[in-house]
């Protein structure tokens, strides 16, 4: 016999014996398997997306409070399903080269961006409250616009200027700084954002396994080290970042060919996610949620995990043609032709259909060159009503809600069109 001493007290153990095991009969034996099989089935789904849950929030940052927002709360949501309502989430790239690997590392590379850093790619998703369209609106860096206050990190406030390049935003009062001069252009309420660097696009890129690009003429940029020949192409990792960054491999050079680039790239992922069932699994999402989580900063409103999921499940039931990647209209600067400001004609038009989340409809050209992916398919055409000629006696599909045709300056796509990149000029 031996004495361990546990908690103060000695506790006796008694020896091992080694006897005869009982014999079991092979049915009960089988019986026995089935039961514990069918138990471990009956809790595996839940099993698992706790696992993921659990997974994803031990890879989380700290939030970063929208001080445009002071009464949002971090509550979690009731259950795993698509989020209540609408979504207005934006995206913020910033161009830092701190932290971002041997590869921006030089004292050029650090001198360009470091800290903070600029947000040289700006998007806000627009998911409307019943689900049935989203939009994507692509903003230019080099877009002037009035900056509202913004909160100082170290306390205090930055005033308000009547005029700054967009991109500034961030440098100057981090991501809430972002999102209320977007909410200023727009009228629309932001309560999610989140921020992603170089390293997090390529971890994000890395875990949907690279998209499909048609790539219209060949692509060589030194300045990225980007080289992509013409035709489809797997952009994954390094590449991809290289071809969200690169302006000089497209059209004339400037931001907005960059930003056509990034609704091609979009567009493909948004046909990628859908067409491979990941919108309808939570579980692959809860993957994608932990690459998010681990290589982004996110607003204190994302940081249950469960957020992002929600919001992956309400694009669900959004078809390709209802997904609209758009880019902010603009034209020229008069005062500065390496600058660009708003068509406010345009702008109003828009702004407004986001506010009241009416879905829209675009009736400019694509934003980029008139060159389709010879592969494309064509998107499924509406039935025709029943008693009308060509119909074939299906019933009429409900009627969605009258959509805003948005003015021929505002260029962009949807999900179901399989454009090209420019070509250089």
């Amino acid at each position: 016999m031996r004495e361990q001493h546990r908690g103060g007290r000695r506790a006796r153990i008694l020896p091992l014996r080694h006897g005869r095991l009982q014999s079991v009969h092979p049915l009960l034996a089988l019986l026995k398997f089935v039961g514990i099989s069918l138990a471990v089935v009956a809790v595996s789904a839940t099993s698992i997306a706790g696992i993921a849950v659990w997974d994803v929030a031990s890879s989380i940052k700290p939030g970063i409070h929208l001080a445009a927002l002071p009464g949002q709360t971090n509550t979690p949501p009731p259950g795993i399903g698509a989020i209540e309502g609408g979504v207005n989430l934006l995206l913020a790239g910033t161009d830092t080269r701190t932290g971002q690997g041997s590869s921006f590392s030089s004292k050029a590379d650090l001198a360009g961006s470091s800290g903070a850093g600029n947000n040289d790619v700006t998007m806000l998703l627009h998911i409307s409250a019943d689900h049935k369209s989203a939009t994507v609106v692509s903003f230019p860096r080099d877009l002037m616009v009035p900056v509202p206050t913004c909160p100082r990190p170290s306390g205090g406030s930055y005033p308000a200027l009547s005029r700054a390049i967009f991109n500034s935003t961030l440098a100057r009062g981090g991501l809430s700084c972002v999102v209320l001069t977007v909410e200023k252009m727009t009228g629309l309420q932001i309560p999610y954002a989140a921020m992603i660097s170089f390293d997090g696009v390529i971890a994000m890129s890395d875990a949907i396994g690279g998209v499909d690009v048609c790539v219209a003429t060949a692509i060589k940029d030194p300045y990225t080290g980007l080289n992509l020949a013409a035709g489809t192409q797997n952009i994954v990792g390094s590449t991809a970042l290289a071809f969200l960054r690169t302006r000089h491999g497209v059209a004339d050079g400037s931001d907005l060919g960059r930003i056509s680039n990034q609704q091609v790239f979009m567009s493909a992922l948004a046909r990628k996610v859908t067409s491979g069932g990941v919108l309808g699994n939570p579980i692959q999402l809860y993957s994608l949620a932990k690459a998010a989580t681990s290589s982004m900063q996110l607003s204190d409103t994302l940081t249950n995990p469960s957020t992002m999921v929600e919001i992956g499940l309400a694009l669900k039931s959004i078809g390709l043609g209802n997904m609209v990647f758009l880019q902010y209209p603009t034209a020229s600067d008069p005062a500065d032709p390496n600058r660009v400001v708003p068509i406010t004609s345009a702008t109003t038009v828009l702004n407004a259909a986001l506010v009241a989340d009416q879905p829209i409809q675009l009736s400019g050209k694509v934003g980029r060159a008139a060159v389709a992916d010879p592969n494309a398919v064509a998107p499924p055409t509406t039935p025709a009503p029943s008693g009308s000629p060509g119909a074939t006696g299906t019933p009429a599909a409900p009627p969605a809600a009258a959509a805003v045709v948005l003015p021929s300056s505002i260029t962009g796509q949807t999900a179901a069109q399989q454009t090209c990149t420019k070509g250089n000029n």
